[in-house]
């Protein structure tokens, strides 16, 4: 029993940062500082867990946890929140800091969900169907943000023909400015992106875990990180080179038409269903 609540902290604090590193890449993009503050104190909140956690297997195993590679990952994942901690309070190095939590959020979420620290194969069972219940809840979050982002590139797309063919009516008051759909569309991409990244990382665990022999061209596979690539390219080219309008618009209408053929046509072609796992 004390195992599985552990678990359920575990879990808690991966959740925690990934929230984290959402609002670390929302600053990475804007330099936005509250959203900096308040990843920095939320990351904080999860390395005083993390502490907390190291000092409680310290003193239950008697010994430093770096003699495996579980309590290696674990140790590892830890660091890089010091390390990122330590960084923007002293250097003010944002882009690192970003990064740097990427990389620990991959570590962290490889050692909450690594079936091989419970004896207990019905433990481990459980914990990989979790993995797999988060991987497919942030991935359909990040499809929803996607699909609204969608929307308002539509609406822009409609309020740009109304106000270029003049039709002064109703229907152009309700659907909003131009430059408030553009801005809406952009804030759900934002949001999108980190949330596909994050599922995709506990895909990947999953998958390596559960489907060894996985190929990993399978048409699933390369339709998702298609769509982040797709996405990823739509922020460089608002943020990067400064493209607004009707480009964006239909560049975000293209993206999401992708997502939708990878959520419908390329699960039927793919080797594999997440959901029947």
């Amino acid at each position: 029993m004390f195992d599985i609540y552990m678990t359920r902290l575990h879990e808690f604090t991966v959740i925690l940062y990934a929230l984290c590193v959402l609002l670390y890449f929302i600053d990475f993009l804007h330099n936005n500082r509250k959203a900096n503050r308040a990843a920095f104190w939320l990351l904080s909140f999860v390395w005083v867990l993390q502490t907390l956690f190291l000092i409680l297997y310290m003193f239950e195993t008697g010994r430093f946890p770096v003699l495996t590679i579980f309590e290696g990952l674990y140790f590892y994942a830890w660091v890089l929140i010091s390390l990122s901690l330590a960084i923007n309070t002293l250097l003010r190095v944002d882009f690192t800091v970003f990064f740097t939590n990427i990389i620990g959020f991959i570590f962290m979420a490889i050692h909450t969900f690594a079936p091989v620290q419970f004896e207990s194969s019905v433990l481990a069972g459980r914990l990989m169907s979790e993995l797999l219940f988060f991987h497919i809840t942030v991935a359909i979050l990040s499809y929803g943000a996607f699909g609204l982002s969608f929307v308002f590139s539509l609406l822009y797309l409609i309020q740009y023909d109304l106000l270029k063919r003049k039709k002064w009516n109703s229907r152009l008051v309700r659907l909003s400015d131009l430059a408030k759909l553009e801005h809406m569309s952009y804030v759900l991409a934002v949001i999108g992106v980190p949330l596909l990244m994050i599922s995709l990382i506990l895909g990947v665990q999953w998958a390596y875990m559960k489907l060894p022999d996985m190929s990993w061209l399978d048409s699933k596979v390369v339709g998702s990180f298609l769509v982040l690539i797709l996405y990823s390219i739509y922020l460089y080219l608002r943020v990067g080179r400064g493209f607004y309008g009707k480009k964006l618009a239909y560049w975000n209408a293209a993206a999401f038409l992708v997502v939708l053929i990878n959520f419908f046509l390329f699960g039927k072609l793919s080797s594999f269903h997440f959901w029947d796992q």
